[in-house]
């Protein structure tokens, strides 16, 4: 159970002074870390080892599979975890996993401690990353939960806007070893303190102490009832597939529009696409939780499926740059809407078991994304086959999200 939580009081999430926006502050700086480190911080492992060591990409990249799929088995977890131990000490572990994964990363000398590496890595990304991030934000926020939850995760695009390009100019400075030290030093130095002074025990703003004496039930029970539940499944497979086409599309930009704009351009398009999620997060948080999240959800599906068409079909330099921004102004609001819906649909008290098991399945799916888009586009010879596969994966989602079925609420089933 969490640590002593203080009773529940009337709160005013809006105020600025709410101890809540702290906490917020501390998931930015989580999230900068754990997507610098364990999401766009791969790309970098990949080229730094294939010239130090020689491998090919084909053993490294399964490597990063094999992180995001026992990762994706450790996330089914984070809710338990942190309504047992507190989010204080789960934040405390997650930055102390990422850490040692990094120092792990730059000590690697032979295949077989690559995996051993990206394993702890795993530990790391599932401590400091979407349901940690989630379960957190949720003890502390109600009614502003989807605001805070999106500005927490601008930390996720700050670490690749950011976070990657120091990790390169350390590289270059000291090598990839001495840049992966100074990386994790830096997140033990600046997270630890902060997450010590700043987080405390949440209070109780649902009443959780009295809904679980009153109705217990095991995280088994409301995993196996959620896989059985209409609306928890149309909510989790619709993402699924929609951030399998998303992570697929991404993966493959630059590789896309290279031969089409130059590669100069194509650096600008991921750039401007990075740089809509960014804005798309920040200004979706002002109303996301006054809106039909599944509606909004549906026209962010079919926003970024037009955007896929007219990248296919349109071959304009500044047409594909803007195609691209459309495409990346939801990319944030994508990691975000489930947990509201979870939020909005299922009772409170399950909230931390049923989204960590909807970002496990979500995980699962688009770690295979990337290797899907590349297999077709290795045997139709382009990629126009494996991008109108993404667009009809986004407009399947956005009929699927809209399925809400006859939700009944977790904590009432035996």
């Amino acid at each position: 159970m969490l640590d002593n939580p203080r009773p529940a009081v009337p709160i005013d999430e809006s105020s600025v002074r709410y101890e809540g926006w702290r906490i917020v502050a501390v998931c930015f700086l989580l999230a900068t870390f754990g997507w610098g480190l364990g999401f766009y911080g791969q790309s970098v492992y990949v080229a730094e080892l294939q010239r130090a060591h020689g491998w090919s990409a084909s053993l490294i990249s399964s490597a990063t599979t094999f992180f995001y799929l026992f990762g994706a088995l450790l996330v089914v977890f984070v809710g338990e975890t942190v309504n047992k131990y507190g989010p204080r000490l789960g934040l405390i572990a997650g930055t102390l996993a990422m850490s040692a994964a990094a120092v792990a990363i730059g000590a690697v000398r032979e295949p077989w401690q690559l995996y051993l590496a990206n394993a702890v890595l795993a530990f790391g990304w599932a401590g400091t990353s979407l349901a940690m991030i989630t379960n957190t934000i949720s003890l502390w926020f109600d009614h502003k939960r989807g605001m805070a939850i999106s500005l927490a995760l601008n930390g996720a695009s700050f670490g690749g806007i950011v976070g990657v390009p120091l990790l390169v100019m350390l590289i270059g400075q000291v090598g990839f070893a001495g840049a992966m030290y100074t990386a994790a030093g830096a997140m033990l130095v600046l997270l630890v303190p902060v997450i010590l002074l700043l987080v405390s025990s949440p209070p109780d703003i649902h009443g959780r102490n009295a809904a679980a004496k009153a109705k217990p039930q095991s995280s088994a029970q409301i995993r196996a009832w959620a896989l059985r539940d209409v609306g928890f499944l149309t909510v989790t497979i619709a993402f699924a597939l929609v951030l399998f086409a998303q992570v697929g599309f991404i993966v493959h930009l630059i590789s896309f529009l290279d031969p089409v704009i130059g590669r100069e351009r194509a650096a600008v398009a991921v750039a401007v696409l990075t740089a809509m999620a960014v804005v798309g997060r920040v200004l979706f948080s002002l109303v996301i939780d006054r809106l039909n999240q599944r509606l909004a959800s549906a026209l962010s599906f079919l926003c970024q499926a037009a955007a896929l068409c007219v990248v296919i079909n349109l071959h304009n330099d500044y047409v594909l740059i803007a195609a691209c921004a459309v495409f990346g102004f939801s990319v944030g609001n994508l990691i975000t809407l489930p947990s509201l819906i979870v939020q909005q649909e299922f009772d409170s008290t399950s909230f931390g078991v049923l989204i960590s098991l909807n970002t496990a399945i979500n995980q699962v799916t688009y770690a295979f994304g990337p290797g899907v888009v590349g297999a077709l586009r290795d045997f139709s010879g382009g990629y126009a086959l494996p991008f109108y596969l993404c667009i009809a994966l986004e407009v399947m989602a956005a009929a699927l999200i809209m399925v809400r079925g006859h939700t009944r609420r977790a904590t009432s089933s035996a």
